[in-house]
């Protein structure tokens, strides 16, 4: 094992990868609780007519398989440090934009989320992916990545009342005496000390500190014995293999722009995650990383094996420099964190102390993260400013990140052809260019 690791030439041990391991899951056990409530629209108490309700004990159980397969493949195959999950956006997008904007059954858009896996393992055996991200500028990369968190935070201040519906401005502040919007507010200052202390899973703590003010102050029902904490594993039923079942639904333009943008978004959370652990790690030789393919192959693996189990995209997780920064550096660690995701499936229970106000700061705090990549975005290029801007702002007035990133892509190369830079785009913007500007004529 310490052979196959390399846990010589690493300096490491087993103590060492086991602690990192474990804090690693701390890190993003959030998302448990939180890609469940995403998918099935808690916090939503009246679906539109024709849309259904995705079961969340059964997202919850994929969750942890997709989580504790997709890490494991990266550390016996590609024998990297990085946890792997259902990522945080692509899950808001599968559930507010394609399925209750678009209306799209949420079996049809896990077998988007399927078409996407698979597409990225053809990408990454044939060298194709790493093309096309660098095809994309550096700043609409920013940009959908600053759009996606002011997306994921509104939903957050939404769901927890902190904002409401208004009929004359849309929204506005929620009734700031109400006993659920309160606790929300206690859960995002109890995140945010904890992160601001340097806590290594301060949002899961956070959600901890806010489920138990819950039943505190009797807005959340405590568990009544040990077997509404530990329990049996939720039926994967309801969710497992619908994706192939409705593989078939996929052939439609709508279909294609919410791969497209399941491929696009998933391009870059996975890139710049590897990019960001190797760095802090010191894997990086000559501003390349070892073993990349195998990286890319796992977490296109992953994506598969989650979307047949019934979750949203499965992706690398940032979070993974938490178990790097407290000395993981082998596969070894994945193993671990794996360990636990596989262990987690028994406290399903839990699900039920975790309500709109307990998960809504966790996705708020996620949205400050996702939003520091707005200062990489060249703001006093005017000709860069209006599509990033443009990306960035429509994610949350339009309730969707694929209408942001069109908007985005059709703007890029009309401002940079008018500034006379027609030789920086890149061939791929101008197919995504037609394809977005189909996307909105379909659209009408």
């Amino acid at each position: 094992m310490k052979k196959f690791f390399r846990f010589e030439e690493f300096g490491t041990n087993y103590r060492t990868e086991f602690m990192a391991g474990m804090t690693t899951f701390l890190a993003m056990a959030y998302i448990l609780f939180v890609n469940p409530a995403t998918l099935a629209l808690v916090g939503i108490e009246e679906l539109p007519e024709g849309v259904t309700r995705i079961d969340q004990g059964a997202v919850f159980t994929a969750t942890a398989i997709a989580a504790a397969i997709g890490t494991l493949i990266m550390g016996l195959f590609a024998r990297y440090p990085i946890a792997l999950a259902p990522g945080m956006g692509l899950n808001a997008f599968f559930a507010y934009t394609v399925v209750l904007g678009y209306g799209i059954p949420w079996e049809t858009a896990l077998a988007g989320v399927l078409a996407s896996g698979l597409i990225f393992i053809v990408l990454t055996l044939t060298g194709l992916r790493e093309r096309i991200i660098n095809a994309i500028p550096a700043n609409l990369k920013m940009a959908v990545g600053a759009g996606i968190g002011l997306f994921i935070a509104f939903i957050g201040f939404q769901s927890s009342g902190i904002i409401q519906a208004n009929e004359a401005t849309l929204v506005e502040l929620g009734d700031l005496t109400s006993p659920s919007v309160l606790l929300a507010i206690f859960g995002i200052f109890a995140s945010v000390i904890l992160l601001s202390l340097g806590i290594k899973g301060g949002i899961f703590y956070g959600m901890i500190l806010t489920a138990i003010a819950g039943m505190i102050v009797g807005l959340i029902d405590p568990p009544s014995g040990a077997g509404d904490v530990v329990g049996s594993v939720p039926s994967i039923a309801p969710t497992f293999g619908q994706a192939i079942l409705h593989f078939g639904d996929i052939f439609t333009i709508e279909m294609l722009v919410v791969i497209l943008t399941f491929l696009f978004v998933d391009f870059f959370d996975t890139a710049g995650t590897l990019v960001a652990v190797s760095t802090q790690a010191g894997f990086m030789k000559d501003n390349k990383l070892p073993r990349a393919g195998r990286a890319l192959f796992s977490d296109s693996a992953a994506t598969v094996v989650g979307a047949v189990a019934g979750t949203s995209t499965t992706t690398s997780y940032i979070e993974s420099t938490a178990g790097v920064g407290a000395g993981g550096r082998t596969g070894f660690t994945s193993v671990v964190t794996a360990g636990f995701f596989l262990l987690a499936l028994w406290f399903s229970p839990l699900l039920g102390v975790v309500t709109a106000e307990v998960t809504a700061p966790a996705l708020i705090i996620v949205g400050v993260l996702m939003a520091s990549s707005l200062k990489n975005v060249d703001w006093d290029q005017f000709e860069i400013a209006v599509p990033a801007f443009f990306t960035i702002i429509a994610m949350p007035l339009t309730y969707s990140i694929a209408t942001g990133i069109a908007l985005g892509f059709i703007f890029y190369p009309i401002t940079m052809i008018m500034k006379g830079r027609i030789k920086e785009i890149h061939p791929v913007m101008y197919l995504l260019f037609v394809i977005f500007i189909l996307y909105f004529i379909f659209l009408s």
